[in-house]
Formats: C-alpha cells, structure tokens, sequence
C-alpha cells in the first residue's frame, strides 16, 4: 500500500519566507519537536513502507535536507520519496489536483495524510487501514476516512486578529454499518444555509442515520486504488474533502453516478472468488452488520413499497454480495479519545503545543555543555521546555513556555505562555506573554509583546509596545519606509521647500 503525505504552505506568517529561506509548514516545531515527525512515527508503527512526500517546490531543499541529516527526522523504516509541485501565488493547490499529477507514482490501494495531523493516544492507523481492508473485501468499499472533535482552546485565549479555527463539518452516516452518507459542502451551504437537502434514495437505503454538527475532518483517507480512475474523470474537481469526497459518497446511492461511474470504482470482481470474502461474509462480525441491516431495509421497504428496484437495498443477499457497495466507510474519533488536532491555524498550533508542554515536565538540556548556557538565577517553571544550545541569562522569569534552540534570552526578560521558535534574541527587560515567534525574530530591550505571532526575522523596536498582531515583515519595512519619508519631508520643509507643492506630489505617488 501507497502512503501519499500532502504538505502544503499555511499558518502565514510563521510559514512566510525568512528573506529567501523557505519555512515549510512541515517543519514548524511542536514541543520542540517538527509537526511532521509526529506524522512519519504515526505513519512507521502501521507497517506502510513507500512514503510519497509531495510539498510545495520551494520547500523540496529543506524538507529533503532535514529527512536526510543525521540529526533530523527520526529513525524509521520509511522510504520516502519527496516531490514538489509549483505553487500557485493566487491560489492553493487542492489534494486532487496532485493526486492526478503524480498518479503515476501511486501503483496500490492508497492512504492520503496531511502533515498536520495529530492523533489521539489510542488511535493507530492500523485501526483504519484494517477496516479500510475488512470492508473493500467484503462488499466492495471504496474508501475509508476518519472525522474527530477538535479541542478548543479557551474563550479569549487567542485574539481574533490570528484568524477563526477551522469550522466543523456537517456530516451524516450510518453508524450500523459506519458508512459516511453525507458531507455538507461550501456549495451546500450557500444555497441553502439552514437546511440539509438529503435524497430519498439515501435515506430509502439507510432510513436510520446520525447527524453531526461538531465533527472535523482528519483529512486522512485511505483509497482503493480505483478512486484516481475516477479522479481523473472529474477534472474539475481541486479539494478532496470539499468537492470529491462529497461526490464519492452519492456514488453509492444515486443511480445514474452508479451506473455511470461503478465500473470505474467497483472493485468486487478482485474479491469475488477470494477466500478472504467467503470468509468474512461468514464472520460473525459481517454477520452481526447484515442482521443489524435487515431492519433498516424492511422499515424502508414498509416507508415506500413501490421503490426503484433497480437501486432498491432490498435485494437478496447473494445479490448484495455479488454488485461492489461502493461504500465510504468511516472512523469517529470520540471527543474522549484525547487530545487530536489538524495544526493548521495559529490557535491550534499554539494548543497542540500547550498541549504536549503539559505532557512534559521541566524539559532543560542535561548535557554539562548546554546546561551552563542557562544561568542559575534565571527562574524556569517546571512546565517549561528550554532547546539545547540555548542561553538563558540570569533574573529571566519562563513560565509555561516553549524556547527553540540557539536563541538568546537577555536578563530580567518575563516569558509566559510563548512559543519562541529557533534563533530568537530576546533583548534585557522584555515582556512576552502568549506569544508566538517566528524563527530569527529580534525582540528589542523593554519591549512589551501581548498575543502577537511574527514573521520569521521580524525585529521588534526597543521600548515597542504591540498588541494582538500579526507582525510581519513587509508591515515592518513599510514602517521604516514612512520613516524615512517623513524624516527627508521635514529636512525638505527646513530648507525652504514648498509644502503645498510636497503634499501635492506626495498625494500624486500614494
């Protein structure tokens, strides 16, 4: 089996180029540690070997470097193959576009993973690649995906200025057979945005179904390989979760999509005369689904009598075992599992790592060398994580904080709550509290930062005062720039110069 890893750009500005050094989403550290490592160890225990790594061409260098270096990515079996495609600077490249670029690559059944996916404790991707395989050989299934509750950080936690976490989706599925019947779309929403259109041919076939309002998609799918058949069938489709998904699920029960695309996705003929499908329409397990269908079907029979056999569940069983189901199937992560997340918004990144620091205590360099670095007056809460070859000097206060490496933490400096990426210098006297900082950002001396994010090498003036901001460089060039102007505007006023002509010509450039 294939395993396709998708890492596109996101959380801007951390993901903002530090001057013509990339910073890949893939690589942003949680707990000190890349968001993709915890992805590729998740990925290492199923026993998938062939990783296709796709990623944005202008992180292609530091992806590879990183996976191949000694001291980076950790040990595992994995064969990984990175590739790049060109970014668009209008728009994102969706996961069906290069599921159809780089199909040639993927020859077995599939699994589809974003970078950014944190699972719960419990949940291994074996749990959804063994139902993926129970399903596909038993009726024809098409595809497994996976939906959890997101953990939401506190109210006020987070300003709005960061952006909204990412919304949950309106699903509908049978938990009988835990099928996914339905996924409420973009599209769906503005035509009609306070009611579900659900067709009776859905609700003829599972009358008994369950409705969500609070699920988030994982955007972990596994595939038969017969979905990029018809993938490339529809090749206007860009967003798996928001165009294809939804359409792969009305295959199943809407007549003409069956009867036009079923050849392309069916893949019961390979399980037919299988002795693994003898056997698991035997098993108690598909047994207990049978039984537990029947109900359904007769209630649906009794609800519309005079129903399209010809899409009709009420068939023989031998009939049903003998046409693929062309089902998707579908994991529901309970919000009980623990803690799961898509790291793909500045507020949850800032979550997940509150989240993991809280699973840590008092993580400090033990080695004598970077142990020195940090002086012994400088107070550092057991509920905090200080990276190697970091300097921390003395009267610092850190409190419930993550501090990357080779940064540089100047006396009498107050940290609280902050994600300080690598490369930091952080002048004497500073304040920081519930910030994130971007790599090589420079914090002036007795600056104060509330909230704020920056852009990797973002400098931050002396005494500055900011809060609740997205501090990015071109905000802070600009700055500079108005500076300057007014600087040479007054020297110009000094010398004589006309101030209605200079307003005139300055009204005339903006």
């Amino acid at each position: 089996m294939n395993f396709m890893l998708n890492v596109l750009p996101s959380l801007v500005p951390l993901t903002s180029n530090d001057g013509d050094e990339a910073c890949p989403k893939a690589l942003l550290p949680i707990a000190n540690k890349p968001v993709i490592d915890y992805t590729l160890s998740w990925l290492d225990k199923s026993g998938i070997k062939d990783v296709l790594l796709i990623c944005p061409s202008s992180h292609r260098a530091a992806i590879s470097h990183y996976l191949h270096s000694d001291s980076g990515a950790p040990s595992t079996s994995l064969s990984i193959d990175v590739q790049a495609f060109d970014e668009s600077p209008e728009s994102a490249v969706g996961a069906c576009t290069l599921l159809r670029q780089f199909s040639s690559r993927i020859t077995t059944d599939f699994v589809l993973l974003p970078c950014d996916f944190i699972p719960p404790p419990n949940l291994t991707l074996c749990t959804l690649l063994d139902k993926f395989r129970t399903d596909s050989v038993a009726d024809g299934a098409i595809a497994t995906s996976c939906w959890f509750t997101a953990t939401r950080p506190e109210k006020g936690a987070v300003p709005e200025e960061w952006g909204v976490l990412s919304p949950p989706t309106s699903i509908v599925w049978d938990k009988a057979s835990n099928t996914l019947l339905y996924v409420d779309t973009p599209d769906d929403v503005d035509r009609n945005g306070e009611d579900f259109e659900l067709r009776m041919s859905m609700l003829s076939r599972y009358p008994r179904t369950t409705m969500s309002l609070s699920y988030q998609d994982s955007h972990v799918y596994v595939c038969k390989h017969s979905v990029l058949d018809a993938l490339q069938q529809k090749g206007h489709f860009d967003s798996f979760k928001e165009e294809f998904l939804p359409w792969l699920c009305k295959v199943q029960y809407q007549r003409t999509k069956r009867e036009k695309y079923g050849q392309v996705l069916s893949t019961i003929t390979n399980n037919s005369g299988s002795s693994q499908s003898i056997a698991l329409r035997h098993s108690t397990l598909k047994a207990k689904e049978r039984n537990a269908s029947r109900p359904q079907r007769k209630a649906a029979q009794a609800v519309d009598p005079v129903q399209d056999t010809t899409n009709s569940p009420v068939d023989s069983d031998a009939e049903e075992e003998e046409q693929a189901s062309l089902r998707v199937g579908v994991v529901v992560i309970p919000s009980d599992a623990g803690f799961t997340a898509r790291v793909n918004t500045l507020p949850a990144y800032l979550e997940a790592n509150r989240h993991f620091l809280s699973q840590t205590s008092y993580s400090l360099p033990t080695d004598p060398v970077n142990r020195a670095l940090i002086d012994p007056k400088a107070q550092i809460s057991a509920d905090s994580m200080v990276a190697a070859s970091t300097k921390v000097e003395e009267r610092t206060n850190i409190k419930k904080s993550v501090i990357g490496k080779h940064c540089v933490i100047s006396r009498n400096v107050k940290v609280v709550g902050c994600v300080i990426l690598d490369h930091c210098i952080i002048a004497e006297g500073a304040k920081l509290e519930g910030c994130i900082l971007g790599k090589n950002t420079k914090v002036g001396a007795k600056a104060e930062l509330t909230r704020c994010v920056t852009q990797a090498g973002y400098e931050v003036d002396a005494g500055e005062t900011v809060k609740n901001e997205k501090l990015e460089i071109s905000d802070w060039t600009a700055a500079s720039q108005e500076e300057s102007t007014e600087d040479g505007s007054e020297g110009d006023s000094e010398e004589g110069s006309e101030e209605d002509g200079s307003e005139e010509q300055s009204s005339e450039e903006d």
